[in-house]
């Protein structure tokens, strides 16, 4: 998980990692954290420290990852793909973001 950088994290393997919902139209899922355990291409699936997984619109919501001590706020538009297109759909979003 060394390879995670500000600026590649939109194209990266989402599930595995820490995650925390920072910003959403649906105001109930403001602050939902825990550990992306599936991704489709509209949703993420956060397993929370009860063990309940809940679903999370991509679209609507801004996420933090983190990734050891290191945080990276992502916009659900970012990775509003399937996981196996992202690296190529995304790739508009990684070349705007800085490193």
């Amino acid at each position: 998980m060394h390879g995670y950088n500000n600026k590649n994290i939109v194209i990266h393997e989402l599930v595995g990692l820490d995650v925390e919902v920072v910003d959403s139209r649906d105001r109930k899922q403001i602050g939902i954290n825990g550990s992306v355990v599936r991704e489709t291409k509209n949703l993420l699936y956060v397993k929370t420290g009860d063990g309940t997984i809940v679903k999370v619109v991509k679209l609507i919501s801004g996420f933090r990852f983190r990734v050891g001590n290191r945080r990276f706020d992502v916009k659900g538009e970012e990775i509003n793909f399937r996981p196996h297109e992202r690296t190529e759909k995304a790739l508009r979003f990684y070349k705007m973001r800085k490193d």
